[in-house]
């Protein structure tokens, strides 16, 4: 998370849409960057109203907009399926080592999912709140012009960003099926994405 305070500007740092590399170029330039532990660097929107929010409305009396990425949710279980299969991993709950991609959908789609699979949602994540706070600017991940524009302007900011963190090639083949039944369980994830896009 990342907090441009003269932008008026907060950017979550959704997991999975590369915002390690954003982090990275743009940290000399925040007046708020949390990247450890990861459970406030990618704080959800839920975590932001709580904590960080009333911070600047009651010390500042500003209202920070609230900026994120959101990637295709298939391509979005795929880098987390890719990530967890890193050795450091191996013999761990969270390994995906010896599992297919599609048993690793399926495992999402679960009521309970094992570890492997625990992984969130992106919805969730982005979920606006009964008090109004909500994300103001949502990119989509796969094209990312339209963001880098957008936080350029707001910031004055000329930076470029290097890959990072990026997860290990592996074998993304889905059946139709577990598509489908992806798209069944959880059509809010691709309600939300759809609105990027359309």
């Amino acid at each position: 998370m990342m907090v441009f305070y003269r932008a008026r500007l907060v950017l979550l740092s959704v997991p999975k849409t590369g915002t390690t590399a954003l982090q990275s170029a743009l940290r000399p330039h925040a007046d708020l960057v949390i990247s450890d532990p990861p459970e406030l660097k990618h704080a959800p929107l839920y975590r932001y109203n709580r904590w960080i929010r009333p911070m600047f409305e009651k010390v500042c009396d500003v209202e920070l907009e609230v900026a994120a990425i959101m990637r295709e949710p298939i391509s979005w279980l795929g880098s987390w399926y890719r990530f967890r299969q890193r050795p450091h991993l191996d013999g761990q709950p969270a390994s995906t080592k010896d599992l297919s991609f599609d048993e690793f959908v399926t495992d999402y789609c679960r009521g309970k999912r094992p570890a492997h699979a625990n992984v969130g949602s992106q919805a969730k994540f982005l979920e606006s709140q009964p008090n109004g706070c909500r994300v103001t600017h949502l990119f989509a991940y796969e094209d990312l012009a339209p963001f880098h524009a957008f936080l350029k302007d707001r910031t004055s900011l000329n930076y470029e960003t290097q890959p990072e963190n990026v997860s290990p090639k592996g074998d993304l083949t889905l059946s139709v099926a577990t598509e489908q039944k992806f798209k069944r369980k959880h059509p809010e994830e691709f309600a939300l994405y759809q609105s990027i896009t359309t």
